[in-house]
């Protein structure tokens, strides 16, 4: 009798150690596909960081071409005088003061800031005094109206291809 029961004590423990052992490689196996699995999202979560700081700094100059664009559609099919471009000078200001930082975007802010440039320089002068005006002045100020639209032109189609490089920076 004595052998039966010797016998059952060893077979319980040895499926005691069985069942040990396979819990600890079960166990072994869930921890390392666990580990694996936090890596893959930290690395995951770095990358949504680094994009978001990307993004932020292209917030400033999204938000300044869109002031540009409301600017000069304001001034749409009118003819304008210095003092008209008072806004759209300060916001090409900002602009030109980051175009050289910004890496990839800088040909887009450089060609707005060169539009912006133009277009000002298009602006009609001040009238004179005189109660008349002649039929060679009126040419002259249709001729610098019609260069005038065309610089607000240029320039409308500079910030849009700038605001198209930045979502493509955004997306990228």
């Amino acid at each position: 009798m004595m052998t039966s029961t010797t016998t059952l004590a060893i077979g319980t423990s040895a499926g005691t150690l069985v069942l040990t052992a396979v819990s600890a490689l079960v166990t072994g196996v869930l921890a390392t596909y666990t580990l694996l699995h936090h890596r893959q999202v930290f690395a995951w979560m770095r990358k949504v960081r680094a994009r978001d700081e990307a993004n932020a700094e292209l917030d400033r100059p999204a938000e300044w071409l869109a002031d540009l664009y409301r600017a000069q559609c304001g001034l749409a099919l009118k003819p304008c005088r210095a003092d008209d471009f008072e806004e759209i000078s300060r916001t090409g200001n900002m602009i030109r003061g980051i175009a050289d930082h910004m890496g990839p975007l800088r040909p887009e802010l450089t060609a707005v800031v060169e539009r912006v440039d133009v277009y000002v320089a298009a602006a009609l002068p001040e009238p004179g005094p005189a109660a008349r005006v002649t039929v060679a002045e009126h040419r002259a100020q249709l001729v610098g109206a019609m260069r005038q639209e065309a610089a607000r032109g240029e320039l409308a189609r500079a910030v849009i291809a700038a605001e198209q490089r930045i979502t493509a920076q955004r997306h990228g």
